[in-house]
């Protein structure tokens, strides 16, 4: 997906720069309107010969310069790692999976659990259990989704790791679930995590009283690529809803922004109250 959005979006600065209008876009390469504003936005997959033959119709003829482009076309229809966990993978997270995977920074709150990216494997294997008791799911299809999740977690250890801002509300500390030893074990795993360089962990405490992230949890995504707007991720029972409006993740950013100045204790703090946590009966 991220591929498809820079391919989409160089396509369309130089559509523009070139004065051509979509519809002619669209009939070059036998298609509709609507079809190049789907490319564009990078919400369909591409195929390289159309996008060679845009590339002719925009005068890109220069090998030097349609070759990238044209490898962005063939990279964009390559699978992610994610598909192959297609069986227990909701359709409406796999967008969200791959776009994860492309961050170069996360910003989140989460008011109920532990952010996936932070979750023991038994803390994990606990939420799913949990989660789906009505549909009883199989062991085999717990274990799935418990996998996939632990393979999310790899981009905050590879090389150029995405950075973690995770403000954490004191409801997720006390909510056991997995019981005592599966909770202790998943307090000393934040503790150990929240000295990694690339993760800031901070904890809003009851005695804090109310803060600016009244309306729930969120995700704010940032990517490196300037093409790649900023999104805000809002899972909900049955979906999820992406805002990419620069005001609206403005608005959800400058919360995040609040939670961490004055609305949480100081990561060292937050550190501190994860060690009395683990202390207490």
């Amino acid at each position: 997906m991220v591929r498809r959005i820079l391919l989409g979006s160089q396509l369309r600065r130089l559509r523009e720069s070139r004065g051509v209008t979509r519809e002619d876009a669209g009939y070059s390469i036998r298609a509709s309107e609507s079809k190049i504003s789907r490319m564009e936005l990078g919400r369909v997959s591409f195929k390289a010969r159309d996008v060679a033959d845009l590339l002719t119709l925009y005068g890109v003829t220069d090998d030097a310069e349609r070759e990238p482009l044209l490898n962005l076309a063939k990279d964009s229809s390559v699978a992610g790692w994610w598909h192959s966990y297609n069986d227990v993978l909701p359709s409406w997270f796999q967008t969200y999976v791959g776009l994860e995977g492309a961050t170069s920074q996360i910003d989140t709150y989460e008011v109920q659990f532990v952010h996936g990216l932070l979750q023991t494997e038994e803390y994990a294997h606990a939420v799913v259990s949990s989660g789906h008791k009505a549909k009883r799911l199989s062991k085999a299809e717990i274990e799935r989704r418990v996998a996939l999740r632990m393979e999310r977690q790899k981009i905050l250890f590879q090389e150029n790791s995405t950075v973690l801002r995770c403000v954490l509300d004191e409801a997720v500390l006390r909510r056991p679930f997995g019981g005592p030893a599966v909770m202790d074990k998943q307090i000393q795993h934040l503790i150990d995590l929240s000295e990694r360089p690339n993760i800031q962990l901070q904890v809003v405490t009851f005695d804090l009283g109310g803060h600016p992230a009244e309306s729930g949890a969120f995700t704010v995504l940032r990517f490196p690529e300037p093409e790649i707007p900023d999104l805000v991720y809002l899972e909900q029972l049955t979906g999820s809803l992406y805002l990419d409006k620069p005001e609206e993740v403005a608005a959800y950013g400058a919360v995040l922004d609040r939670l961490i100045e004055d609305g949480s204790l100081s990561p060292r703090e937050s550190r501190e109250h994860l060690h009395k946590v683990r202390q207490l009966p």
